[in-house]
C-alpha cells in the first residue's frame, strides 16, 4: 500500500513520541530508585536486640559473671540484691557499634546467699531489660573471716558505701553490717595494700613466701590476674635502664597513673663508711620511687640518697627513710611521699614524669613550714602514714589529712622526746594540717587524739565532713588488734561507726562508695 505524505508524517510523530515516553520513563525510574537510595541512607540504624545471656560463678565465690550478648550498641550494667527489687547496681560496660559480649562481674555479694539479678541496656532508643537472673554466692574460706565487733551507737548513722581494708595478709570489702562483701587470697602470698581503680580493678602489692620477693598486681573482681610486675622482673628493667640499685623490697604504696604508667616505692641500700657516730661501714636502707610504662619498662626514677642528708635520722637508723605513701598532684604534676623515719612529708617534682626530682619543700619538725598557733615542736606530726590532700584545690593553700603515729614525738625544744612504753607516753593523732605553700605556714586546723598506735593507720576525710581512720596497733586494746572508726569532725569528736578486729591488724582502710567506681550503694 502506497503512503501518502501526511500519513508518513503521523508514523515519524508516532515514533518520536514513544521514544520520549521511553526516555521519560527510564528518568522517572532512575529518579525513583535515586529516591529510594537515599532513603535507605536516611534510614535510622537497627534497633539493638538482646540476644542472649548467662549468670555463673567466677573464680571468687563471691563474685558472679553475667555475660550479654547483644545485635548493636548498649551501655550494660546490672541491678541485683537479696529480693527482685535489687537496691545495688554495678557501673556500666560497652558492647561496640557492631554488637557483641560483654562480661560483667558482679561484686557486692555477701557469702552463701541467693541473689536476684537483672541486666539493663541502655540505648539511643531506650532501655532493655533482661528476665530476673539469680546467683547462689558461695562460702568464704575460713582463714579470710576474721573476728570483727561492729558498734553503731545509739542515734548515729554510718555513711553510706562500704569499707576497703588491707588487713595483714587479706584485701577485704566489708559493708557496714560487718559482712564481709568481697576478699582476695590465694595460696601462695599475701596482698598487704589495695586499691579501687577508676575502672574498677583493684591495685595491690603483695608479698610472696620466702625468700620474700615483693611485687605489685592488677586484678578483676574474680582476682584474674591483669598486669604484674615482681622485684626480679623490676631489677631486670633497672639494669636495662642503666641504673645500678640495690633494691630491697617492692613495699608500702602505689599509684596509677592517668597515663597507665605505675608509680611506686622501693627499698634499696648504700653502703657507706665512717658515718658520724657509725665507724666502719654501715649498710643504710633508704627509699626510691620508680616509674614504669605499660610494659614494665622504667621511666623514671627518684632516690632519696641522692636528695637527702643521709647524716638526719631522727629514729630507727640504719632503716633511714621509710616511706610508707604516696599521692599524685594532677595540677603541677608533682608527688607527696611520706618519709615516717624522717618525721616529713616531701613534695617532690616529678612533672607527671618528666620532672628533675627536686624536692620542692619538706613539711615536719625542722622542714620548711613555720608551724604557726603553736608553742611546742610536739604539734607536728611524727612517723606519719597516709599523708593525703583532701582540699578542692590541690595546690597553693591546700588541707592535708595523716596519720599522726607519734613515735619518737618531739616535746619541747630541748629535744626531749617521748615514751613508747612509759611516762611520758607516745600518743597519735587524727590531724588535718592547713599548709600554706606560697608562704610555707602550716597549721592544725582540726586534731583528734586517740590511743597510741605505734605504726600503720590512715585518715580519710568523707564527703559528708565526718572522719573515717584505721589504727594499726591502737595500745588500748593489746596486741594483734586492729581498730577502724568514723567520727565527726567536731571539736568533740563523736563516733558514728567503728568496727574492731580481734586477731588482725589493719594497715590501712578507705571508705568508698561501691566496688564500683562513680556508683553509691
Amino acid at each position: 500500500m502506497e503512503l501518502k505524505v501526511s500519513d508518513a508524517r503521523v508514523l515519524q510523530r508516532s515514533r518520536v513520541f514513544k521514544l520520549a515516553w521511553l526516555v521519560l520513563v527510564s528518568t522517572a525510574l532512575i529518579s525513583l530508585a535515586a529516591c529510594g537510595g537515599n532513603e535507605a541512607a536516611n534510614d535510622p540504624p537497627p534497633v539493638t536486640r538482646l540476644e542472649a545471656t548467662s549468670v555463673t560463678v567466677s573464680a571468687n565465690p563471691l563474685v558472679a559473671q553475667y555475660s550479654v550478648s547483644a545485635s548493636g550498641p548498649a551501655m550494660v550494667s546490672v541491678q541485683f540484691g537479696p529480693t527482685a527489687s535489687y537496691g545495688f547496681q554495678t557501673s556500666a560496660q560497652a558492647i561496640p557499634e557492631g554488637g557483641g559480649t560483654v562480661n560483667v562481674l558482679v561484686a557486692g555479694m555477701k557469702q552463701n546467699t541467693l541473689y536476684h539479678m537483672q541486666a539493663v541496656l541502655t540505648t539511643d532508643s531506650g532501655q532493655i531489660v533482661d528476665q530476673d537472673q539469680t546467683f547462689q554466692t558461695g562460702a568464704i574460706p575460713p582463714n579470710m573471716m576474721p573476728p570483727m565487733q561492729i558498734t553503731v551507737p545509739p542515734g548515729q548513722q554510718p555513711t553510706p558505701g562500704i569499707q576497703l581494708i588491707s588487713s595483714t595478709g587479706e584485701a577485704l570489702a566489708i559493708n557496714p553490717a560487718g559482712d564481709i562483701i568481697w576478699f582476695y587470697q590465694t595460696n601462695t602470698d599475701d596482698a598487704n595494700l589495695v586499691k579501687l581503680l577508676p575502672d574498677g580493678h583493684m591495685l595491690m602489692w603483695f608479698e610472696l613466701p620466702p625468700p620474700h620477693n615483693w611485687g605489685l598486681r592488677e586484678v578483676d573482681l574474680a582476682g584474674n590476674v591483669v598486669r604484674e610486675l615482681d622485684l626480679d622482673e623490676l631489677e631486670q628493667k633497672l639494669q636495662s635502664a642503666g641504673y645500678n640499685m640495690q633494691l630491697v623490697s617492692i613495699d608500702h604504696d602505689m599509684l596509677l597513673m592517668p597515663n597507665g604508667h605505675l608509680v611506686f616505692i622501693v627499698s634499696n641500700t648504700r653502703v657507706f663508711t665512717d658515718l658520724p657516730g657509725f665507724p666502719g661501714q654501715t649498710t643504710v636502707q633508704g627509699n626510691a620511687i620508680i616509674d614504669v610504662d605499660q610494659e614494665n619498662n622504667v621511666s623514671w626514677v627518684w632516690d632519696a640518697f641522692d636528695h637527702l642528708d643521709v647524716n638526719r635520722h631522727p629514729m630507727n637508723f640504719p632503716d633511714w627513710t621509710h616511706a610508707n605513701s604516696l599521692f599524685y598532684v594532677p595540677d603541677d604534676g608533682s608527688l607527696l611521699l611520706s618519709l615516717r623515719h624522717q618525721h616529713w612529708v616531701l613534695k617532690i617534682d616529678y612533672g607527671s614524669g618528666r620532672g628533675a626530682g627536686d624536692i620542692v619543700w619538706k613539711l615536719g619538725n625542722e622542714g620548711d613550714f613555720t608551724l604557726l598557733d603553736s608553742t611546742s615542736p610536739a604539734d607536728w606530726f611524727y612517723a606519719q602514714h597516709d599523708a593525703n590532700i583532701v582540699s578542692t584545690n590541690l595546690t597553693g593553700d591546700i588541707r592535708l589529712a595523716l596519720f599522726d603515729d607519734g613515735d619518737y614525738r618531739v616535746l619541747d625544744y630541748n629535744g626531749d622526746v617521748c615514751n613508747m612504753s612509759g611516762p611520758p607516753m607516745c600518743y597519735s593523732t587524727i590531724p588535718f594540717f592547713d599548709v600554706n605553700e606560697n608562704d610555707r605556714t602550716a597549721r592544725r586546723e582540726w586534731s583528734y587524739q586517740i590511743a597510741y598506735s605505734y605504726w600503720g593507720g590512715s585518715n580519710q576525710l568523707l564527703s559528708n565532713s565526718n572522719v573515717f581512720y584505721a589504727e594499726s596497733a591502737p595500745a588500748d586494746l593489746g596486741t594483734h588488734v586492729g581498730r577502724i572508726t568514723e567520727v565527726t569532725q567536731t571539736a568533740n569528736p563523736v563516733t558514728v561507726w567503728q568496727l574492731v578486729f580481734t586477731n588482725t591488724t589493719v594497715y590501712r582502710a578507705k571508705h568508698l562508695g561501691s566496688l564500683y567506681p562513680g556508683v553509691q550503694w
